[in-house]
């Protein structure tokens, strides 16, 4: 049975008293009905952080009504916040160059429904996986790209993203480093996948190097992207064992099996409207 559509508001701010009364006394007041609910404080830094979902059906206000009427709250608590519609799907472009588990992966899991996103576009470096494009129906754009060229090319790709209306980029094993200026068209909306429990073992070979330090586990993470290399805040991580039995290629198996997961966490969760950042960390609602 398809859900009913809910709004999901993501919110952090100095944390205070009355700020979870506040908001739910404000679903409760138009007639709405809240579906799930969950907050964290960092006492620390003294945050609080929330994500608030309620049901659209009965609700007395318009979609269109919600934002203004909540900006007395918002001004109240001081509050950075975003406000989303369950049934407006995110618009995600996939960045790759030849490595393909993770494409393929990513590719699946949409036409199987499991990733409820639109993918109007793939774009790469190169050309060799046009024909997995191809195969699940996608636009592929090929984008040849040097040092030289990198800030027209770069101009280019940004142009047909927002031609696009894309608002959630996945590097997808995609081998270039993006610019300062890329990253701040999307700002926490690139995620990247790192071949790595990081920080950990960095390099072109990281699988090699591990396996000659005889590691016990191996991992990947799955961040989002800034301007410092692979230092973004972390969305996803996990790992798996490995023994003195396993060689190399058994690493390399076992990794790429690791990224895909990972970073189809990552993309769930940040599609699903349950990942907020705040400085460079993460706070991830179940």
């Amino acid at each position: 049975m398809e859900r009913s559509p809910t709004a999901t508001l993501l919110l952090s701010c100095p944390d205070r008293p009355g700020i979870v009364a506040a908001l739910s006394g404000y679903v409760a007041e138009h007639q709405g009905n809240v579906v799930h609910l969950d907050q964290h404080v960092d006492q620390e830094i003294n945050a609080f952080f929330m994500r608030m979902e309620w049901e659209l059906e009965g609700f007395s206000l318009s979609r269109e009504a919600i934002q203004e009427s909540l900006l007395p709250l918002f001004e109240r608590f001081s509050m950075a916040w975003s406000l989303h519609f369950s049934d407006v799907k995110p618009r995600a472009a996939i960045f790759v160059t030849k490595e393909k588990h993770c494409l393929y992966d990513l590719l699946s899991r949409h036409e199987s429904g499991e990733l409820k996103i639109d993918i109007p576009l793939i774009i790469s470096n190169r050309e060799d996986l046009e024909p997995a494009a191809e195969r699940f129906g996608v636009p592929f754009h090929h984008f040849p790209i040097s040092e030289a060229t990198k800030p027209e090319v770069e101009a280019q790709e940004i142009a047909l993203l927002r031609r696009e209306r894309v608002d959630t980029v996945i590097l997808a094993r995609y081998m270039q480093i993006l610019s300062a200026d890329f990253v701040e068209a999307f700002p926490r909306q690139v995620i990247n996948i790192h071949h790595s429990f990081l920080p950990a073992f960095p390099g072109a070979r990281p699988y090699h190097s591990a396996h000659r330090r005889g590691v016990k586990i191996i991992g990947a993470t799955s961040h989002y992207v800034t301007e410092d290399l692979d230092e973004g805040p972390i969305i996803e991580q996990d790992v798996v064992h490995v023994t003195h039995r396993d060689s190399v290629h058994d690493f390399i198996r076992k990794g790429k099996d690791l990224e895909k997961v990972v970073l189809a966490r990552a993309v769930w969760r940040h599609t699903q409207r349950r990942v907020l950042v705040h400085q460079n960390r993460t706070v991830v609602f179940g």
